[in-house]
């Protein structure tokens, strides 16, 4: 924390010269029971249990076409150190990025940064994990108008500073561009991407890099209570020397029912591979740096650090919601099934992989104080066992509890023209 009171100095060592100046806080503490959740839980295991932390200062700084945005951050579980202990562990920075506005249709971001588009399915910040998502890039925007935005976006990894090349070390990308182009058209709005993915992989000793590409649209209409979007995406390319070629579908419907009533149904499609299948294409789509927390249940059995490169999934679902002044709840059942074909011991198996229901609650206490809590239950099938192990007659729940605290703590804006 030393580093994070160097940078409080320096900062408010500027602010007599800055527009405006603003540091908000992050706290949020959230208590698990794992039983089952991301996998089945096998007989001899016992339901996990325990509170992870997360610490985060957002300092804002704003002066003509100037914005700076950096933000230390501290992950935790209780408990990971001595209550004595000189070390800290899980100190970083979330974001550290500067964005300078160069005209009214051109500016350019530059650093660490999240990058968030859309319903978060393809880039998302991931903000359910404590640590959430970031990445280290170059991002030029354009707006030719109030309608339409087009953003174009560079990353490229190292794992230090060498004197020679050296193979990167760590499982992402080595290197990506993407486009991302949204419309607003009175009722509809239209987003449209194309992601180059470069994923380095050995040949022997020698790292070599194959890039995979995403591209896609999403539509989104809306009118009064009703809301209705689709998206679809393409994968193709290379992967590790393979071929690839997968494909995503979903749809989803929301209409709000009343003042304190919200429905929604929808579906998702992921394309998968059978497992019979000995071709070394690539099939299984990969949402790559999405939010996947929020889609296919919470209980996290899809997408989040598993199920790559595996039979796909179809996901169709309802939500019933309701919302009161500072009490929200929310009900949401899926009903799982593989998009390609399982096999055990050389027999099909049924597609239907089983149903999870989620029930969320949330209270608002004060402005900058929410507290959440969740259950979810897995009602898992034979085929389940087949792709996860373990034991689909097991229990397999989660169940969490949370408190958000978000203030603002201070926030400085001159009153004289610089």
């Amino acid at each position: 924390m030393k580093k994070c009171l160097i940078l409080i100095a320096l900062l408010l060592g500027v602010i007599a010269k800055a527009q405006q100046f603003d540091i908000n806080a992050d706290l949020r503490a959230r208590f698990e029971n794992r039983n089952g959740y991301g996998t089945l839980k096998p007989d001899a295991e016992r339901a996990a249990s325990f509170i992870s932390q997360r610490t985060r200062l957002i300092f804002n700084y704003s002066f003509k076409n100037l914005k700076l945005v950096v933000s230390p951050q501290n992950v935790r579980t209780w408990g990971d150190v001595l209550t004595n202990s000189k070390d800290d562990i899980g100190s970083s920075f979330h974001e550290a990025f500067g964005e300078i506005t160069m005209n009214e249709k051109f500016a350019f971001k530059v650093g660490r940064q999240e990058i968030n588009y859309d319903d978060a399915r393809i880039f998302g910040n991931v903000d359910w994990a404590m640590q959430a998502r970031r990445h280290d890039a170059f991002l030029l925007k354009f707006t030719p108008n109030a309608s339409n935005k087009i953003h174009f976006g560079v990353a490229y990894n190292a794992n230090k500073e060498t004197n020679f090349e050296e193979n990167y070390a760590l499982n992402q990308y080595k290197s990506l561009q993407y486009v991302w182009y949204n419309g607003v058209f009175k009722q509809f709005t239209v987003s449209a991407l194309l992601l180059n993915n470069g994923m380095p992989y050995l040949v022997g000793t020698e790292e070599k890099v194959d890039y995979s590409q995403t591209l896609g649209s999403r539509l989104v209409y809306k009118k009064g209570n009703l809301n209705i979007d689709g998206a679809a995406y393409l994968q193709t390319g290379k992967l590790a020397d393979n071929t690839v070629n997968a494909n995503y579908f979903s749809a989803n419907i929301n209409y709000k029912a009343s003042t304190h009533f919200n429905t929604n149904i929808g579906f998702e499609r992921l394309s998968g591979k059978d497992q019979n299948d000995t071709s070394t294409d690539v099939k299984s789509f990969n949402p790559l740096y999405g939010t996947n927390h929020k889609f296919n249940g919470y209980m996290d059995y899809f997408y989040v650090g598993n199920h790559a490169n595996s039979v796909g999934l179809t996901d169709v679902y309802a939500t019933l919601g309701y919302e009161k002044n500072k009490f929200s709840a929310k009900l949401t059942p899926h009903y799982f099934a593989s998009a390609a074909t399982i096999y055990k011991a050389g027999e099909k198996q049924n597609s239907h992989l089983g149903t999870e229901l989620d029930f969320t609650l949330a209270y608002k206490m004060y402005d900058y104080v929410t507290i959440d809590a969740g259950l979810s239950q897995m009602f898992a099938t034979t085929s389940m066992e087949v792709l996860k192990s373990g034991n689909k007659n097991a229990g397999n729940n989660w169940a969490f509890i949370s408190i958000k605290i978000n203030p603002n703590l201070f926030n400085y804006k001159s009153e004289i023209k610089p």
